[in-house]
Protein backbone atom coordinates (compact mmCIF):
# COMPACT_ATOMS: atom_id res chain seq x y z
CA UNK A 1 0.00 0.00 0.00
CA UNK A 2 1.25 3.47 -0.94
CA UNK A 3 0.18 6.65 0.83
CA UNK A 4 0.52 9.92 -1.07
CA UNK A 5 0.50 13.52 0.09
CA UNK A 6 0.39 16.87 -1.64
CA UNK A 7 1.62 18.77 1.41
CA UNK A 8 -1.71 20.17 2.52
CA UNK A 9 -1.55 21.19 6.19
CA UNK A 10 -4.93 19.50 6.65
CA UNK A 11 -3.42 16.06 5.96
CA UNK A 12 -1.07 16.18 8.96
CA UNK A 13 -3.51 17.99 11.22
CA UNK A 14 -6.41 15.62 10.52
CA UNK A 15 -4.33 12.42 10.07
CA UNK A 16 -5.14 11.35 6.52
CA UNK A 17 -3.40 10.75 3.19
CA UNK A 18 -4.30 12.65 0.04
CA UNK A 19 -4.54 9.28 -1.69
CA UNK A 20 -4.00 5.63 -0.88
CA UNK A 21 -3.02 3.18 -3.61
CA UNK A 22 -3.42 -0.57 -3.35
CA UNK A 23 -2.75 -2.57 -6.47
CA UNK A 24 -4.77 -1.18 -9.36
CA UNK A 25 -6.95 0.99 -7.10
CA UNK A 26 -6.43 4.58 -5.96
CA UNK A 27 -8.66 6.22 -3.38
CA UNK A 28 -8.35 10.00 -3.35
CA UNK A 29 -9.53 11.71 -0.17
CA UNK A 30 -11.94 14.60 -0.31
CA UNK A 31 -10.24 17.59 -1.95
CA UNK A 32 -11.40 21.16 -1.46
CA UNK A 33 -10.78 24.11 -3.73
CA UNK A 34 -7.60 25.47 -2.22
CA UNK A 35 -4.67 26.40 -4.37
CA UNK A 36 -2.32 24.46 -2.10
CA UNK A 37 0.80 26.24 -3.38
CA UNK A 38 -0.55 29.62 -2.23
CA UNK A 39 -3.06 28.32 0.37
CA UNK A 40 -5.72 30.57 -1.14
CA UNK A 41 -9.35 29.76 -1.85
CA UNK A 42 -11.21 31.37 -4.76
CA UNK A 43 -14.72 32.63 -4.06
CA UNK A 44 -16.22 31.04 -7.19
CA UNK A 45 -17.39 27.41 -6.86
CA UNK A 46 -16.39 26.58 -10.45
CA UNK A 47 -12.84 27.76 -9.78
CA UNK A 48 -12.81 25.83 -6.52
CA UNK A 49 -13.81 22.71 -8.49
CA UNK A 50 -11.06 23.35 -11.06
CA UNK A 51 -8.55 23.52 -8.21
CA UNK A 52 -9.98 20.27 -6.82
CA UNK A 53 -9.51 18.50 -10.14
CA UNK A 54 -5.99 19.93 -10.53
CA UNK A 55 -5.11 18.36 -7.17
CA UNK A 56 -6.89 15.07 -7.95
CA UNK A 57 -5.30 14.69 -11.39
CA UNK A 58 -1.87 15.56 -9.97
CA UNK A 59 -1.98 12.98 -7.18
CA UNK A 60 -3.36 10.34 -9.56
CA UNK A 61 -0.52 11.03 -12.02
CA UNK A 62 2.00 10.69 -9.19
CA UNK A 63 0.47 7.29 -8.43
CA UNK A 64 0.62 6.19 -12.08
CA UNK A 65 -3.06 6.73 -12.93
CA UNK A 66 -4.64 8.73 -15.75
CA UNK A 67 -7.77 10.89 -15.40
CA UNK A 68 -9.73 8.35 -17.44
CA UNK A 69 -9.03 5.75 -14.74
CA UNK A 70 -11.50 7.59 -12.50
CA UNK A 71 -14.46 5.27 -11.91
CA UNK A 72 -16.35 7.14 -9.20
CA UNK A 73 -16.59 10.65 -7.75
CA UNK A 74 -18.49 12.04 -4.82
CA UNK A 75 -19.22 15.74 -4.66
CA UNK A 76 -20.18 17.51 -1.47
CA UNK A 77 -21.47 21.02 -2.08
CA UNK A 78 -22.70 23.49 0.51
CA UNK A 79 -25.72 24.80 -1.39
CA UNK A 80 -27.87 23.15 -4.06
CA UNK A 81 -28.29 26.58 -5.63
CA UNK A 82 -24.63 26.44 -6.75
CA UNK A 83 -25.14 23.55 -9.19
CA UNK A 84 -25.61 25.73 -12.30
CA UNK A 85 -22.41 27.66 -11.56
CA UNK A 86 -20.56 24.40 -10.87
CA UNK A 87 -21.69 22.39 -13.90
CA UNK A 88 -19.24 23.86 -16.46
CA UNK A 89 -16.22 22.92 -14.33
CA UNK A 90 -17.50 19.36 -13.91
CA UNK A 91 -18.02 19.05 -17.67
CA UNK A 92 -14.54 20.43 -18.39
CA UNK A 93 -12.91 17.86 -16.13
CA UNK A 94 -15.04 14.76 -16.60
CA UNK A 95 -17.18 14.95 -19.74
CA UNK A 96 -15.01 12.43 -21.60
CA UNK A 97 -14.77 10.17 -18.54
CA UNK A 98 -18.34 10.17 -17.19
CA UNK A 99 -17.65 8.29 -13.93
CA UNK A 100 -20.33 7.11 -11.55
CA UNK A 101 -21.14 10.10 -9.33
CA UNK A 102 -23.00 11.16 -6.21
CA UNK A 103 -23.68 14.73 -5.10
CA UNK A 104 -24.49 15.58 -1.50
CA UNK A 105 -25.47 18.93 0.00
CA UNK A 106 -23.85 19.40 3.41
CA UNK A 107 -21.70 21.73 5.44
CA UNK A 108 -17.91 21.66 5.08
CA UNK A 109 -15.34 22.38 7.78
CA UNK A 110 -14.50 25.95 6.75
CA UNK A 111 -16.96 28.63 5.58
CA UNK A 112 -14.95 29.46 2.43
CA UNK A 113 -15.24 25.88 1.19
CA UNK A 114 -18.11 25.39 -1.27
CA UNK A 115 -17.18 21.98 -2.69
CA UNK A 116 -15.24 18.87 -1.79
CA UNK A 117 -14.54 16.12 -4.33
CA UNK A 118 -13.55 12.54 -3.57
CA UNK A 119 -12.43 10.17 -6.34
CA UNK A 120 -11.80 6.45 -6.84
CA UNK A 121 -9.68 5.26 -9.75
CA UNK A 122 -8.97 1.79 -11.19
CA UNK A 123 -6.33 1.01 -13.81
CA UNK A 124 -6.88 -2.71 -14.37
Amino acid sequence: MRKLTNGSPFEAKLAYSRAVVRGDWSFVSGVTGYDYAAMTMPEDIAQQARNCFRTIFSVLAEAGFAPDDIMRVQYTITDAGLIEALAPALSEALDAIRPAATMIVAGLIRPEMKIEIEATAFRG
